[in-house]
């Protein structure tokens, strides 16, 4: 399934939703949480942070007057990111949280902003852990502080041995196998799955889950930073290897611009995404991308930051101890204008 345009939605969780539904009774009023909360993001470099002051909006009971910290290893530009951001908005305005924000995509200076937060002495943070090895001694600082520390996305196989308190996110391994079984099923032998940032364990996670499932999957490693660098090596390796039968980008920025350098180059290769947006979703729907896998990211970072508040008002443990997972839901042109709207106001 060929076509030029894009956009992104996300589905049904396939293992683990149970923690979901469970967990979401509690939010019955959220759609209807004012967004008036701004956030200051950090620099790339990570050498700045910044914050703004929530509004007053506050859920049943008093403001927290709590300051909670998101720090992420997003880089400039993904739209992924932008969707956690806004989950963790809405629950800080609901919670009247002043919500502090940073991101770099790399490891050391990710830690570094972390480490600024335990400086400032905030209430709580929320911190991505695509790089635990690099984050551990921030992160583990912060745990010695009795700063209460919970993971989003990434961090599934590291979070408890770090001593944080909860995990959201979905596990990359299950879902990468859950695209592998589909790939599988519809007689797939030749996946090719773009990695865009190296050292990253997610998205190691998701092709090794593809080529447990299609033992033919083949890796391209293309800068995420670089997105010209991402379109003349894709571009060169479906004019090397005709037998692909279908890429896998690992984020909807770059699923779009696979999907992009496919149709300019006449191929009739299908194309798959992890992650979703409003293009994405729009890519679905046209039939340019055939299928996407939404891990659901405005869940991460609205419980996040729900968990922090509720720790901190009752000593409550979101997960009994186990991640609470958030995907895979497979998107396609089934389930496709149930969440269409939603991935188009920026929330799926």
């Amino acid at each position: 399934m060929r076509s030029s345009r894009s956009r992104e939605s996300d589905h049904e969780v396939v293992e683990g939703a149970h923690h979901v539904k469970k967990i979401t009774k509690l939010f019955a009023g959220l759609g209807a949480a004012a967004l008036a909360f701004t956030i200051a993001a950090c620099s790339s470099t990570g050498g700045a942070q910044g914050g703004d002051e929530g509004d007053d909006a506050v859920a049943p009971g008093t403001e927290s007057g709590l300051t909670i910290a998101l720090v992420t290893h997003s880089a400039p530009g993904d739209t992924f990111w932008d969707i956690v951001r806004r989950g963790a908005e809405d629950a800080a305005a609901i919670y009247g949280v002043n919500l502090l924000y940073g991101n770099d995509p790399d490891g050391a200076q990710q830690a570094q902003l972390v480490q600024q937060y335990v400086d400032q002495g905030v209430d709580g943070i929320a911190v991505s852990l695509a790089k635990p090895e690099a984050m551990s001694s921030s992160v583990e600082q912060a745990v010695s502080a009795d700063i209460p520390v919970v993971s989003v996305n990434s961090g599934a196989d590291a979070w408890q041995d770090l001593g944080v308190l909860a995990h959201f996110g979905q596990d990359e391994l299950v879902a990468g196998e859950a695209v592998g079984d589909r790939l599988a099923q519809e007689g797939r032998t030749h996946p090719v799955c773009v990695i865009h940032e190296q050292g990253n364990v997610g998205h190691e996670a998701r092709c090794q889950g593809i080529t447990n499932k299609v033992p033919g999957t083949e890796l391209l490693y293309v800068q995420g930073s670089d997105m010209t660098q991402v379109e003349s090596t894709v571009t060169a390796k479906l004019q090397s290897t005709p037998d692909a039968d279908v890429i896998v980008g690992l984020g909807a920025p770059f699923a779009l611009t696979i999907a992009q350098v496919a149709e300019g180059l006449g191929s009739e290769i299908d194309v798959v995404s992890f992650d979703l947006n409003g293009d994405v979703a729009g890519a679905v729907s046209d039939g340019g991308i055939s299928f996407a896998v939404d891990q659901q990211p405005y869940l991460q970072g609205y419980l996040a930051v729900e968990s922090l508040v509720l720790h901190h008002d009752g000593g409550f443990v979101v997960g009994g101890g186990q991640a609470v997972l958030t995907g895979p839901a497979m998107v396609d042109e089934t389930n496709i204008d149930d969440v269409l709207a939603y991935a188009e106001a920026g929330k799926r």
